[in-house]
């Protein structure tokens, strides 16, 4: 079976990530976080992002976006996202378990994104107390569909949200996608925009394990920690979490690996426009969304390639820092009758 276009989760570690691993677990350390390497990371984060947050680091994405919105709203709020947010599709309520009943309001919007409208519909639709109370907005930077919230969209949508009452969430597990995409500097996605909270993700850009939640309203995250333990997120070895943020952010790996699996993914969308491929939403990031027929499935199926159908009737294919020109010609030959 091949599983290179299933996800960007079926790569391995990559090089910079390894060699992190590798120089952390050379001589003891102290545990729960109060080593270098964490705090090299954390330091390494407010570098990027250019202003002094609170950062932590957990084991996965579900637990940061699931403890991130938790820690804004109290079980009587309500947590407005798209409705194939994966906070929403692929976290098993994690997010309503961890914050005792918030509830989660479904806004449309095309191409992943949400509508501005549908979300100050939301919002504003009732204000009585028989009604979750609104307090959060979660926007995934790149959307479910791999395409990206550009600057002045997202802040639009952030400043309504902030004048409204609400603080804002980003789920970003492939926020590097989106920063190489835009060619943005991380902090005009984020904070400098009202971004309060960010679920940053290392796992798809080419770690093996660890994400980190950072806060940039500091006032948030107090006993943030407390909830990380009792969640079973506080890692004894934390440097092992932490050490492949310190030198993929200081080295810039991280975003060459991030633009490295954005052109793989505009070279698929390519190749399959020229054999007439139809794609279902703009790629923008790493996924491609292609509308395949049914040959074209059952050819690749019974090639050996893993095929992910999960949203609106297509098939994603992800590229990841991993994929190389030979695996995406490879695809695209067998997608052809022979």
């Amino acid at each position: 079976m091949r599983y290179d276009f299933a996800s960007d989760n079926t790569a391995g570690w990559c090089p910079e990530a390894r060699a992190a691993i590798d120089a952390a677990q050379r001589g003891a350390a102290s545990p729960y976080g109060d080593d270098d390497w964490t705090a090299r990371a954390a330091d390494a984060v407010r570098q990027v992002f250019e202003t002094d947050c609170d950062v932590y680091f957990v084991f996965n994405g579900t637990a940061a976006n699931a403890l991130a919105l938790s820690s804004l709203c109290q079980p009587y709020h309500s947590i407005i996202c798209h409705e194939l947010a994966h906070v929403e599709t692929d976290e098993c309520g994690a997010t309503e378990f961890f914050s005792n009943g918030a509830k989660l309001w479904l806004a449309g919007g095309a191409n992943g994104r949400i509508d501005h409208n549908a979300m100050r519909d939301l919002a504003t639709r009732r204000t009585d107390v028989h009604y979750p109370k609104p307090r959060a907005l979660s926007l995934t930077q790149p959307t479910e569909l791999g395409t990206v919230y550009d600057p002045t969209s997202l802040a639009g949508l952030v400043a309504t949200a902030t004048d409204l009452g609400m603080r804002v969430h980003m789920d970003g597990a492939r926020f590097a996608n989106a920063v190489a995409s835009l060619g943005c500097d991380p902090a005009d996605l984020t904070w400098r925009i009202g971004v309060d909270v960010l679920s940053l993700g290392g796992v798809k850009n080419g770690m093996g394990m660890g994400e980190a939640v950072v806060f940039f309203d500091r006032a948030l995250s107090a006993e943030f920690a407390y909830r990380c333990k009792q969640a079973g997120q506080l890692a004894s070895k934390m440097r092992f979490l932490a050490a492949p943020w310190a030198t993929m952010l200081t080295s810039g790996s991280w975003l060459v690996h991030a633009r490295h699996a954005n052109r793989m993914a505009e070279l698929l969308a390519g190749e399959m426009r020229k054999r007439g491929v139809g794609l279902a939403y703009p790629v923008e990031a790493n996924a491609v969304f292609a509308r395949l027929d049914p040959s074209q499935r059952h050819r690749l199926s019974d090639r050996g390639w893993q095929l992910y159908d999960f949203i609106a009737g297509a098939t994603r294919f992800i590229c990841s820092w991993s994929t190389t020109d030979d695996e995406v010609a490879a695809l695209v030959a067998d997608l052809e009758e022979t």
